[in-house]
């Protein structure tokens, strides 16, 4: 059954991020706040891990790309949990897309 919309994906993070080391909670923050500011906070969280993500594999393959990694992980798991909360029979659906969007990023 679908709960609704969770809150906006700024402050899903804020809420959800409490307690993460500061550098991390800075970089993830900085790809959600390049994103537009659609309406759905799970959609918008998981383009800012793609977004992480595709930074991530820009720069050189050593400890420079360690944070922005961190980031897209944390960032695609606070998407799977805002869309479990809002929508839990659309989570698996929800995650094949996500791994899909992954897996695309070059």
């Amino acid at each position: 059954m679908a709960r609704g919309p969770v809150i906006d994906a700024r402050r899903w993070f804020e809420g959800e991020s409490v307690g993460a080391p500061p550098a991390l909670r800075q970089r993830s923050a900085r790809y959600l706040e390049a994103r537009s500011g659609g309406t759905d906070p799970a959609t918008e969280l998981a383009g800012a891990a793609t977004d992480a993500l595709a930074a991530a594999l820009r720069l050189p393959g050593d400890r420079s790309v360690a944070l922005d990694l961190l980031a897209a992980d944390a960032l695609v798991t606070l998407a799977l949990k805002a869309r479990a909360t809002q929508d839990p029979g659309g989570l698996a659906a929800f995650a094949a897309t996500l791994r899909e969007a992954g897996a695309a990023v070059r």
